[in-house]
């Protein structure tokens, strides 16, 4: 990244808005919001599928799942965050796994650049896909986005839910009920665990 050309280019996109960027306290932002947006785009260029690689070998014969894994990224519409967590069921192929952190890191990966939920969800479905060659992907996104909460009239509460099946965990397979099973209703069930122990 050209930090100097990102950093004037931040100055003047804040002057087209009227802010005066030579008053106390902005004099270093642009510089501030250019290294920002370096780090929250740091995933571009970079394959999550090979953050998978190599595989694990195991003896495995089951559905794997690693669950609530926390993302933030940036909606490429306004460039304003949207976060949440993403669910990820796979059936592994020959054994083939991946240690549990290694999904933590891909998912980072393809979050941090801009992104769409949609987008996001499929990207990790297809990276553990060809990063382990499993069977079957299930992966399922839920998520606030900003945009929503900062309009009139947002909703701070409203979060979107996205889902994505590849391979043998496609929905209407034996295989595909067990995954979801394995959610136990995705984030939605989460969410209201969640509110049974603050209450």
């Amino acid at each position: 990244m050209e930090k100097d050309r990102a950093a004037e280019a931040v100055r003047q996109f804040l002057a087209a808005l009227d802010v005066d960027v030579e008053a106390r306290g902005m004099e270093r932002t642009p510089a501030r919001v250019a290294a920002m947006f370096a780090y929250l785009f740091g995933g571009l260029g970079r394959d999550a599928a090979a953050v998978l690689t190599p595989p694990l070998v195991t003896e495995t014969t089951g559905l794997v799942a690693v669950t609530r894994i926390p993302f933030s990224s940036l909606c490429e519409h306004h460039l304003v965050p949207f976060y949440g967590t993403v669910d990820i069921v796979y059936e592994p192929h020959a054994g083939r796994v991946a240690g549990f952190s290694r999904f933590v890191e891909a998912v980072d990966v393809l979050a941090r650049r801009p992104q769409l939920q949609e987008r996001l969800t499929r990207e990790i479905a297809e990276a553990v896909l060809r990063g382990l060659g499993a069977e079957g992907v299930l992966v399922v996104c839920c998520a606030h986005q900003f945009c929503m909460a900062l309009r009139e009239g947002g909703t701070q509460e409203t979060r979107t839910v996205t889902s994505e099946a590849l391979g043998c965990l496609r929905a209407g397979s034996a295989r595909a009920q067990a995954a979801w099973a394995m959610l136990g209703g995705a984030c939605g069930d989460s969410a209201a665990a969640d509110d049974r122990a603050r209450g």
